[in-house]
């Protein structure tokens, strides 16, 4: 089973390259105007398209065979969280391009999702029995899956914030308006803040069993509580100071910014959480 894991796993990575540069290609032939061009054009996109739900099979497959051989969701360790993150941008992507017709987001989720792939590349670890921490099984997969939802949707809005900012300065016509990627911006957080939040309580309860304590400090418990402050901090803005545009767009990113030191704290900061 672990060489279908390896297969699949390769699969993800190659199919990921290509869907970027067949969205590459695709973006490059939009910017001419000749009738030659929009055949090609076309068809670029539909394998850009294809190439994508073949990630998210690939990566599906990955975690299934991996789940497989260690019985439980993918949570032991970063390499499986990895896996579970990358997936989470692709569902995300492939949602918000179906929903407001634009592959642009998208894309720069995966990128963001060949990074985090090539990373469970590296960091790949065979399966092993679960500390006694990690041993709630239930608790901590719908844990996981609420954190994939809310960075895999959150991932969406830092690419629409950047790409805001690029409208906003260059206003392209190969790009929707930048009202669009405002708006999807404000969308990703009002679907992931709510699964961020689940994420914190269900941390919070879990930390409770596995270490006697709903809340210590430990540096990744500090580090998401900023990032749920910040994306909360978006929403205030937003909603009751009527923020748009620039100064919400730069809280987004510096929000995904946190979104990676929480993910990758592990390696910077000690503590409860450095099995992981």
């Amino acid at each position: 089973m672990s060489s279908l894991e390896s297969i699949s796993l390769i699969a993800s990575l190659v199919s990921v390259v290509l869907a970027i540069m067949f969205a590459i290609f695709a973006f490059v032939n939009s910017r001419s105007n000749t009738m030659t061009a929009a055949k090609p054009r076309s068809a670029m996109s539909l394998i850009a398209r294809i190439l994508t739900m073949l990630i998210l099979v690939s990566i599906t497959l990955t975690i299934v065979f991996r789940v497989i051989q260690t019985g439980h969701g993918p949570f032991s360790n970063m390499y499986e969280f990895a896996l579970a993150f990358a997936w989470g941008i692709v569902v995300m992507g492939i949602f918000f391009e179906w929903h407001y017709k634009t592959a642009a987001v998208k894309n720069i989720g995966l990128i963001v999702a060949l990074l985090l792939l090539t990373f469970a590349m590296v960091k790949h670890a065979e399966p092993e029995p679960l500390v006694p921490a990690l041993q709630q099984s239930l608790l901590l997969s719908v844990h996981v899956a609420s954190a994939v939802v809310a960075y895999g949707t959150l991932t969406i809005g830092f690419g629409a914030a950047i790409l805001f900012l690029i409208q906003n300065r260059r206003n392209s016509p190969w790009f929707p308006d930048k009202e669009i990627f405002n708006t999807m911006s404000y969308q990703s957080v009002a679907i992931g803040f709510p699964f961020l939040t689940l994420t914190i309580v269900l941390g919070a309860l879990w930390a409770d069993i596995a270490w006697g304590r709903y809340w210590g400090w430990d540096p990744k418990e500090t580090a998401s509580l900023v990032t749920w402050l910040l994306y909360a901090a978006y929403m205030h803005a937003r909603l009751m100071r009527g923020w748009r545009g620039t100064k919400t767009a730069i809280l987004l990113i510096i929000g995904f910014g946190a979104i990676l030191l929480t993910f990758f704290g592990n390696y910077i900061f000690t503590g409860l959480h450095a099995y992981l």
